[in-house]
């Protein structure tokens, strides 16, 4: 129960730490240290996305598995795994559709128009990807949980310190513009962190319906990486990408990759 509690929290924690940036940092964080973090939470949710929600999904649908099992064939392996993650990512392209706010790195808003605050609208954008990867969490960990899956507790944990890796930058990306505009060091912190609660409440709405949802739980993997995926697509590559120093989140990324892989493996 200890691991589990530390497992759905480590995610928030993530967050917590970028957001504490604004207490030894002065002004804004530098555009290589930012496209680095975001090219290393690029690699880190990839492959956290690839090898603990993917392939576990298509190994638990395989035909011998009854269960999962739609029809008595290969392709029963790979469905859920493709419907999943076409919904993960059509489910956040719907949300970003219906709600104002912000892309990491840009100035104009996007979604339904709003008079909200540049700072709020990032924050809103950071919180609304936050909630599919809290449910992320509650998933693996769910299927850790399983005996019908291979996931150990361990690879769970490794999901979970990835998303939190992953959350650093976006932390100090709400927490230091805020300071800079003069917002106290305290309120700067506690909103950047706030952005980062619905995290843990999402990873547990999914555990307490764990077993309610058992008989979809390869869907609900792939549509966990189908939701990060979009966030790393849509959110991280294009602004560790644009400009100067995009060389930086070229490195970040690998790095990430492979650390997440390894950590998987291992762990795993």
């Amino acid at each position: 129960m200890a691991t589990l509690i530390i497992g759905l929290l480590i995610p928030l924690l993530g967050t917590m730490l970028g957001s504490a940036f604004v207490f030894f940092m002065r002004g804004e964080m530098s555009v290589r240290l930012q496209k680095s973090l975001l090219g290393f939470a690029s690699g880190v949710m990839v492959a956290a996305s690839v090898w603990s929600l993917l392939i576990p999904a298509m190994e638990m649908a395989t035909p011998s598995n009854s269960q999962f099992s739609i029809f008595n064939s290969q392709f029963s392996t790979v469905l859920p795994a493709a419907v999943g993650f076409l919904l993960g990512i059509g489910f956040l392209l719907l949300i970003d559709e219906l709600t104002p706010h912000l892309h990491i790195g840009t100035d104009k808003p996007e979604g339904v128009k709003s008079h909200l605050s540049r700072t709020a609208m990032l924050a809103l954008a950071v919180t609304i990807h936050n909630l599919p990867e809290g449910m992320a969490v509650g998933v693996v960990f769910a299927g850790a949980e399983s005996t019908l899956s291979n996931i150990s507790l361990a690879s769970a944990l490794a999901v979970a310190l990835g998303i939190a890796i992953q959350n650093v930058p976006e932390g100090a990306i709400i927490s230091m513009p805020m300071r800079a505009a003069g917002n106290s060091k305290w309120k700067s912190f506690l909103i950047g962190s706030l952005s980062g609660a619905v995290e843990p409440i999402g990873a547990v709405a999914v555990l307490l319906l764990a077993s309610q949802l058992l008989p979809v739980l390869p869907y609900m993997l792939a549509f966990a990486a189908g939701a990060m995926f979009y966030v790393v697509v849509e959110e991280l590559i294009p602004e560790a990408s644009g400009g100067q120093h995009s060389n930086l989140s070229t490195i970040g990324f690998a790095i990430g990759f492979v650390l997440m892989m390894v950590l998987d493996v291992v762990m795993g």
